[in-house]
């Protein structure tokens, strides 16, 4: 569609209904008319309901500035730098509200009145600002609904519903795209990666986890611009990555991701192990550990993000550790901290693993050793580590297949079901909580003068991996 009249496909036409829609958004979007402004749902929520799917969340876009929501809302507050945006607070939810913008090259055809001033932004921080090679480092310059469909990065994102008659409004044939469950990018699709890269990043994760199609012209466009990944902020990328990974369909996004050759760019430090085209022994290790991470998503189970990156990684940083271990002698903890270092550093430029993450990679795999050495007190004081239920997760997916791993998982399992195991451990563990032991009364004698608690067995203090303190 490229004139200027959208397509409206009325109620009757459409499957999305008020009895899907927040209430606090209806309450947004009302309260919004009431003061004499344009609103509508924009976006993901409207692409969701239109698939029948439940939204995570639904956002408005208005006419309003972001000074003017501000006062129409008291529960607001303004949020943002690249994207100036509103967030207006419930008690249960968070409604993000933002102004209607003008896409790169319609800038100078934007009303006067609707540039960011300071009343809305400092003035250093109004306005487009783009790097020396196109990338768009900052967007607060205001436009029509139309404008702001057209700045958008692919067409199913860019459809808005009206409250006012329930119709949807579509000004970049985002309606029939959905029908046709295809990703297109509006506009040129060079142009739009080059403005921000993260956008092919999320094509892929739309067209992977919709099971939609990438429309022939931005799959060459991001063939073409696939190498511009590596000038994303580097701590944005680590956002996009939790989504992509966390998001229930971590197999197919990386099945497209590596045939569009993003994912070694990505994570270089795969680069080795991962050559181009399907197999191999690290390729079938990937999909395997997504398809565990998408099963407990499914299962509404929390996937810890040190667990996630030690389930895709590892094998390689075992290798790493090893090689080290081998070298000259060091001890498993001085080893992991060095590879893991490593790890994160290597991975830095492209995506930045906060120093929390990386400290839990460390202690899930320098622990991996205490597995085999099971005897005596050992595996009681493996089970009191915090790192515990991610180090035994770990074990049963990566090593309880290979060599003595079935033995051993066997053994651990056994020894667990007769433990008192934590609920918290045993749940990640995969176990039931075990049945409470009987409690032994303690026989009471006389103290004699000066004598006071016995002391702990060997006087060791407890051990733990987490929380050290340590840094990469």
């Amino acid at each position: 569609m490229n004139g200027s009249d959208p397509l409206i496909i009325p109620r009757a036409q459409h499957p999305i209904s008020r009895r899907n829609i927040s209430s606090n958004v209806l309450k947004v979007l009302a309260h919004l008319r009431r003061n004499g402004h344009t609103a509508y749902i924009v976006g993901g929520g409207v692409r969701d309901l239109l698939l029948g799917r439940r939204p995570k969340d639904m956002d408005v876009v208005t006419d309003a500035t972001p000074a003017r929501i501000k006062k129409i809302f008291r529960n607001c507050r303004l949020v943002g730098r690249r994207f100036r945006l509103a967030h207006v607070h419930f008690r249960d939810e968070i409604v993000e509200v933002a102004t209607f913008r003008s896409p790169v090259e319609d800038t100078d055809d934007a009303p006067a009145e609707a540039h960011a001033g300071p009343e809305e932004l400092p003035p250093r921080l109004a306005g487009i600002v783009k790097s020396e090679d196109g990338q768009i480092l900052r967007d607060n310059v205001f436009g029509t609904p139309e404008q702001d469909a057209r700045r958008r990065d692919f067409t199913l994102n860019a459809l808005f519903y009206n409250i006012d008659d329930f119709a949807i409004i579509d000004y970049v044939g985002g309606y029939q795209d959905i029908q046709d469950r295809r990703i297109r990018s509006i506009g040129d699709p060079n142009q739009r990666f080059i403005e921000d890269p993260v956008r092919m990043i999320r094509a892929v994760r739309f067209a992977a986890a919709l099971g939609f199609t990438l429309d022939a012209e931005t799959h060459a466009a991001l063939l073409a611009h696939r190498g511009l990944i590596v000038k994303a902020s580097s701590e944005r990328m680590f956002e996009e990555v939790r989504k992509l990974l966390l998001l229930g369909s971590a197999r197919p996004i990386f099945e497209l991701l590596h045939a569009t050759g993003l994912f070694t760019l990505v994570f270089p430090v795969a680069q080795a192990a991962l050559p181009e085209g399907e197999g191999g022994w690290y390729y079938e290790h990937l999909r395997r550990v997504l398809d565990w991470v998408d099963a407990r998503v499914a299962a509404g189970e929390a996937v810890d993000l040190a667990l996630l990156f030690a389930l895709m990684f590892g094998p390689l940083i075992e290798r790493r550790a090893g090689d080290l271990q081998g070298d000259e002698p060091m001890s498993a903890v001085t080893a992991y901290k060095q590879t893991v270092g490593e790890f994160v550093a290597e991975m830095a430029p492209s995506v930045r693993i906060p120093n929390i993450v990386g400290l839990g990679i460390r202690d899930i795999l320098s622990n991996q050793w205490r597995f085999h050495r099971n005897q005596g007190r050992r595996a009681a004081r493996l089970l009191r580590m915090p790192v515990f239920a991610d180090a035994w997760t770990y074990f049963r997916l990566i090593h309880g297949s290979t060599g003595r791993g079935p033995e051993l998982c066997a053994w651990w399992e056994s020894f667990l079901q007769g433990q008192a195991v934590p609920e918290s451990a045993a749940a990640a563990a995969g176990f039931a909580p075990p049945a409470k032991r009987r409690r032994r009364r303690r026989r009471r004698g006389r103290r004699g003068p000066g004598e006071g608690p016995a002391a702990p067995p060997n006087g060791e203090p407890a051990e733990g991996w987490t929380g050290s303190g340590l840094s990469f």
